[in-house]
């Protein structure tokens, strides 16, 4: 199957495409599960906040949204990454744009995965596997 990367309104980010798109198949398999399509869309604030209202009834601002395509173990998705709020996380947090968006981009991987962020438990949980495949990542 088919990660795929794509921009609306915004220039693609420079990263290493093969190598994110490996990573991300061997989080899958990692976590049990079946590479589907997987589409990843960078855009602006804008694009994005439309997307959430239009789709979700949201009125704010977020860096991801995902769409769920999941059946049972094959995991496919559309991933929206707003590469102005990656840019804002990077300095807030205090890390490279590149590392922003590889953290972003495997946090729509693991809401395909089924994790959920919605709570203090499940947001722990999502960011202890977040730490550990960027550090799998990096590692590789």
């Amino acid at each position: 199957m088919n990660i795929s990367f794509f921009s609306e309104d915004v220039s693609s980010p420079k990263f290493k495409k093969r190598v994110i798109s490996t990573w991300i198949k061997n989080v899958i398999l990692a976590e049990g599960k079946v590479t589907g399509n997987i589409s990843f869309i960078f855009c602006s604030d804008d694009y994005l906040l439309q997307v959430n209202r239009k789709y979700l009834n949201h009125d704010f601002f977020t860096d991801i949204v995902t769409f769920d395509y999941v059946e049972g173990s094959l995991i496919s998705g559309d991933i929206f990454i707003s590469t102005d709020r990656v840019r804002e996380n990077a300095v807030e947090f205090n890390t490279s744009f590149e590392n922003e968006l590889n953290r972003i981009m495997i946090h729509g991987v693991l809401h395909l995965l089924g994790f959920k962020d919605k709570n203090k438990k499940d947001k722990i949980q999502m960011s202890g596997k977040e730490d550990f495949y960027l550090n799998e990542l990096s590692v590789g």
